[in-house]
């Protein structure tokens, strides 16, 4: 549609931030913006508000897969939006496409196309060789048509946020999609505890743009914080207005949130199981986190995605997560905290590197948001101890016993099975009863020092610390096997 790659750009061959552009329709000359989200499982939060934004969901299908979990899960949130839906059947050239399959998986699902007597759009397309794409732009004006979707453009100012982030020379950057009213450059608005006056506005081609009517996607800058991805902002008279605001309902969270952790805090456990779930909390381990992402929506998603990682040994704790590069104060923080940094295509700035090795502090960097969140569970694996699991390795029988002198008695064996390494772990039974376990100190064969010997060979064995064999003794030798444990 924008005659161009979105995934391209992306890390790892998927589309990880949300984008918003507008296109004219060729047939109506009508404009259409759209907002594409990421398919990836872990951007569910992105694709969730990309429906609650929108008026018309346009369900991308494959022709040659078919439904897969992520479309779903998408047909789910534009349900929940109430949105209408169109579909779009893509690859219809691939090997393998079959129509009639997805539209049958249609009606499964209870959005019948038009032409097997049902209400949904259904447009067949090829995005590579961009056949059937005008189709599609001109069903979309059709049924928004239908829909007579309206605003007013000299309204208050108000839109939605829909993504944010720290950009380099202009500071926290928000892009918005506008509802209803003409935000203006030196309009001053508020988005929960983040304001702003409008320094500039920039549209979806990266030109500087005085006014964005309602459905305009503009980037905007001169916010005072990033504010959060999928809220809403409102027009204020003024900026001192809006600072002033911001700051009430700033001090009003913190209010909230120290109320609730006092509250947290009084009293015991009501009865002996919060006892014992309490004190079986304190022993289990925690990892901590500090996430780093470029943008709010990447960062949302992450956070959805951590708090999804469930486990009965480790807990996850996420100290902090904010958009920008990491920092000397994270790395302060991390320090205080106890905390690992994970960066989500983020930089790290000057410095930043030497002070978390002194501090002995771990930075984690990605760009790809499931390797991301591998790199996570790792660390959290990391902290578990090891599972250890013997193994056997040989078995030896004692038939004669000599004299060492000042080394004690060592014992003539039998290699019976597997093998003997001198400095191996052993054990001495007698009828099945373990007398000792120790470490093989000397291992020969006849008068010669040898490392190893294999089943079938006679050698003189002595262990550390002990000298009474006797004949018909077992010597087990075995070693610890460390098995990485499973969250």
């Amino acid at each position: 549609i924008r005659k161009g790659s979105v995934v391209t750009d992306e890390a790892g061959g998927i589309t990880q931030h949300i984008g918003a552009y507008k296109v004219k329709s060729p047939e109506t000359g009508e404009t259409i913006t759209f907002i594409d989200t990421p398919g990836h499982a872990a951007f569910s939060a992105m694709r969730e508000m990309g429906a609650n934004v929108t008026d018309i969901a346009v369900l991308v299908v494959a022709a040659d897969d078919g439904f897969m979990p992520q479309t779903d899960e998408a047909l789910k949130f534009a349900r929940k939006a109430q949105n209408a839906i169109v579909v779009a059947i893509n690859k219809i050239d691939a090997k393998g496409a079959n129509i009639d399959r997805v539209k049958n998986q249609m009606q499964e699902r209870g959005i019948a196309p038009e032409d097997w007597g049902g209400d949904t759009l259904c447009v067949p397309i090829s995005a590579l060789k961009e056949e059937g794409i005008d189709s599609l732009l001109e069903m979309i004006a059709l049924q928004s048509e239908i829909m007579e979707l309206k605003a007013n453009p000299n309204a208050q100012p108000q839109g939605i946020i829909i993504e944010s982030q720290i950009e380099q020379g202009k500071g926290a950057t928000a892009t918005v999609i506008m509802e209803k009213g003409t935000l203006k450059r030196g309009d001053a608005i508020i988005c929960g505890t983040a304001y702003c006056r409008v320094r500039s506005l920039t549209d979806d081609q990266g030109a500087q743009v005085k006014g964005a009517l309602p459905g305009t996607p503009v980037s905007v800058t001169g916010w005072s914080d990033t504010p959060f991805v999928g809220t809403r902002f409102e027009s204020q008279k003024n900026e001192r207005g809006a600072k002033k605001l911001a700051e009430e309902r700033l001090h009003s969270m913190k209010v909230e949130a120290s109320n609730a952790q006092r509250g947290d805090g009084e009293g015991g456990p009501a009865t002996i199981d919060d006892l014992f779930a309490a004190i079986e909390n304190q022993q289990k381990k925690c990892l901590r986190i500090i996430v780093k992402s470029d943008v709010s929506g990447s960062l949302a998603a992450i956070r959805q995605s951590l708090m999804e990682i469930k486990s009965d040994k480790v807990d996850l704790e996420i100290v902090s997560s904010s958009v920008g590069h990491v920092t000397k104060k994270d790395v302060t923080m991390a320090t205080t905290s106890g905390a690992t940094i994970f960066g989500f295509n983020t930089r790290i700035e000057n410095g930043v590197q030497g002070q978390a090795k002194h501090h002995g502090i771990n930075i984690y960097q990605h760009s790809i948001i499931y390797e991301l969140l591998d790199l996570v569970t790792e660390a959290m694996t990391d902290l578990l101890e090891p599972e250890k699991r013997e193994k056997k390795v040989g078995r030896v029988e004692v038939r004669a016993l000599f004299s060492m002198g000042k080394k004690g008695t060592v014992a003539g064996c039998m290699v019976i099975e597997g093998v003997v390494n001198r400095n191996a772990v052993a054990r001495v039974l007698r009828k099945d009863q373990v007398l000792v376990e120790s470490k093989v100190d000397t291992l020969r064969r006849f008068k010669d020092d040898v490392s190893e010997v294999r089943a079938g060979y006679e050698c003189g064995v002595h262990l550390f610390d002990f000298n009474d064999y006797e004949e018909g003794d077992i010597i087990e030798v075995f070693e610890i096997e460390k098995i990485r444990p499973k969250l």
